[in-house]
């Protein structure tokens, strides 16, 4: 079964700047949560986001985001605000930690990745390294 490509997303290492720890893998920030209410909005067949990563890019990994019916049976769940957000196993390790964020400028708009766990990041902040 095809997956449905929700957005893109742009990495941020975080340098100096420690986030505090939490007991969810993924905190969401109240931007996030309202993007997420907006895309899931007249989809009553989805009931949340999958966040995962791949190879791809100039620095090896890059976060992939697609609709979800459900949970798979390794996936960690992050419930916040009314909103679900699955992570897939590959994704749990590079992802503790991290806040994800939806920003909006002029030139775009999409989710962002505060990542402690970065280690480098491409030009571009597609792809990143752990």
């Amino acid at each position: 079964m095809a997956t449905k490509v929700v957005a893109t997303a742009t990495v941020r290492a975080l340098k100096g700047r420690k986030l505090l720890p939490t007991r969810a893998a993924l905190t969401l920030t109240p931007s996030a949560v309202q993007r997420i209410k907006d895309l899931l909005k007249g989809q009553p067949e989805y009931t949340g986001l999958k966040v995962g990563v791949r190879q791809r890019g100039c620095n090896g990994l890059s976060y992939t985001l697609n609709y979800a019916k459900e949970k798979d049976k390794l996936d960690e769940e992050v419930v916040q605000d009314g909103v679900r957000v699955y992570i897939d196993k590959k994704a749990q390790l590079s992802l503790l930690g991290t806040e994800m964020d939806y920003v909006e400028s002029k030139l775009a708009s999409e989710f962002v990745f505060n990542n402690p766990n970065i280690k480098g990041t491409c030009g571009c902040g597609e792809s990143f390294s752990i």
